[in-house]
């Protein structure tokens, strides 16, 4: 028998665990608390990588040594999303009652899955409220998943084993009449492309259709593809619409690609990982409102609801496709009408994952907080703050709009008349790269056209108008500073 049969990883003191947690606490809210007087991001040195390097200990250390190495090795280079001037992709900032939350969550630490508990009822009650979100019907279906790209598959999955009476689901792709063909734009996110490989569709079933000067899917290219499609003997399957594209923001045109969707009896998906929660801005709202009657919508919550990684939400227009789409139950997953086995449907009938965290609770906790009026109000002040940019690029003869803002995103580059394109390429390359090193601010890149774009995508709730008039006088600066050859 073991010399010590009494082992636990609970703390031998809890006091002094208590302590340190506290510590942790406090120094998380003084990082937040003046983020604004922080470098952005600063380079890790050679001999900080070298630490994650190192075999795994054999013993332990001490609570305090463990988090005295996280706060000299991992804290201080942060990716820097939680900064007001971050900027590149498209993520989200978190709030500190997100943060508190998902502390929380990890202390129950439940399954939210399965079972008669809290967790489950908070996760209904969530996927309910994004349905209110999206003005979705309460009778559709839905599921929080870790971000954009799951909730892609997740529709495409319900969209293709729910297609047509091939019984997909039953007797796989093989067996099919035909080739599925599922449609998009050039600028679709690459996470569609990744679903049609990953659902067994393959790369050549994805029809990229070409984009207007505003980088918006070209409808009537898109008709003429599903109509040679048809003509040679193929499954035109499913059409899926980008709300706020990834490079520029761009809304495809929803209702004709909703019209063209019933005309030729597809599944019409809205991919709205960034832009879908618009609708709560005025602005944008009747050019997505076609997405209450699209057939799925996806969106991710830690963009634009601002809430800490990891969370997004399919939305399935028909619950029983939904359910049909992943519904099993093996011996040991019986559902009771009583105990801890009793409750709510699982949600593994609806989605791929059996183990899921309560990610539910920071977005119950933040709603409650902060309410729907304040995020339309942070949503729609993102977008003026994307429109103020705008404003202040065109005032200057150095600066250039590089395509038309849409949403919170501003693309625009520096130039000189006295240099080719590939000079003004490594001119704002060279900007971008010494705006991150210097840890003013963190655009991230793109090239529209043909050309190497400053690509700035403001999902930030610390984002304030002066933050933009200090991003351009700094782009001005460094740009009259450098000197290319």
């Amino acid at each position: 028998m073991p010399e010590n049969i009494n082992l636990t990883l609970d703390p031998e003191n809890w006091d002094e665990m208590r302590q340190l947690g506290h510590q942790m606490i406090d120094d998380l809210f003084d990082y937040w608390e003046s983020i604004r007087d922080q470098k952005i991001w600063k380079p890790i040195p050679q001999e900080v990588k070298d630490q994650f390097e190192k075999p795994i200990p054999e013993k332990g250390q001490s609570p305090e040594e463990v988090y005295q190495e996280f706060k000299e090795f991992i804290f201080p280079y942060n990716k820097g999303n939680v900064h007001p001037r971050f900027f590149a992709w498209i993520q989200g900032t978190g709030t500190p009652m997100g943060v508190l939350a998902d502390l929380l969550a990890s202390g129950m630490n439940p399954n939210t899955t399965i079972g008669e508990h809290s967790a489950m009822y908070v996760d209904r009650q969530v996927v309910n409220w994004c349905k209110e979100l999206m003005n979705y019907p309460q009778e559709a279906s839905g599921i929080l998943v870790s971000g954009g790209s799951m909730a892609n598959i997740t529709a495409l999955t319900v969209a293709r084993n729910s297609f047509g009476s091939e019984y997909i689901r039953q007797k796989g792709l093989k067996a099919a009449s035909a080739q599925l063909i599922i449609y998009c734009s050039v600028e679709t996110h690459s996470c569609i492309q990744k679903a049609a490989e990953i659902i067994g569709l393959g790369t050549d079933s994805v029809r990229k259709i070409s984009v207007n000067e505003r980088y918006e899917m070209n409808v009537a290219e898109l008709e003429q593809q599903i109509i040679s499609d048809k003509k040679a003997g193929l499954l035109p399957f499913a059409i899926v619409a980008t709300s706020g594209t990834v490079n520029t923001g761009a809304i495809d045109p929803l209702d004709e690609l909703l019209e063209t969707s019933r005309k030729y009896g597809l599944w019409f998906h809205v991919d709205g990982a960034y832009g879908a929660l618009a609708k709560l801005d005025p602005v944008y709202a009747p050019r997505l409102k076609a997405i209450e009657k699209a057939d799925s919508v996806a969106f991710d919550l830690h963009k634009w609801l601002y809430v800490p990684y990891e969370v997004g939400c399919t939305l399935i227009r028909d619950a029983k496709k939904h359910r049909e789409a992943f519904a099993i139950t093996p011996n040991y997953l019986l559902q009771e009408s009583r105990g801890l086995s009793g409750g709510l449907d699982s949600i593994n009938n609806y989605g791929f994952e059996l183990s899921r965290g309560f990610k539910a609770l920071k977005i119950w906790m933040s709603l409650k907080e902060h309410g729907k009026e304040k995020y339309a109000a942070m949503i729609a002040q993102n977008n003026r703050q994307a429109e103020y940019l705008a404003d202040l690029v065109n005032q200057n003869p150095q600066l250039q709009l590089m395509a038309p803002v849409s949403m919170s995103i501003t693309c625009f580059r520096m130039i000189k008349p006295e240099l080719s394109e590939e000079q003004l390429k490594d001119l704002n390359r060279e900007i971008l790269l010494r705006l991150q090193e210097e840890g003013i601010a963190s655009p991230s890149s793109t090239i529209l056209n043909g050309k190497y774009t400053l690509r700035v995508a403001n999902v930030n709730q610390r984002t304030r108008i002066e933050d933009m008039d200090l991003l351009v006088r700094e782009v001005l600066r460094i740009g009259n500073q450098i000197v290319i050859a």
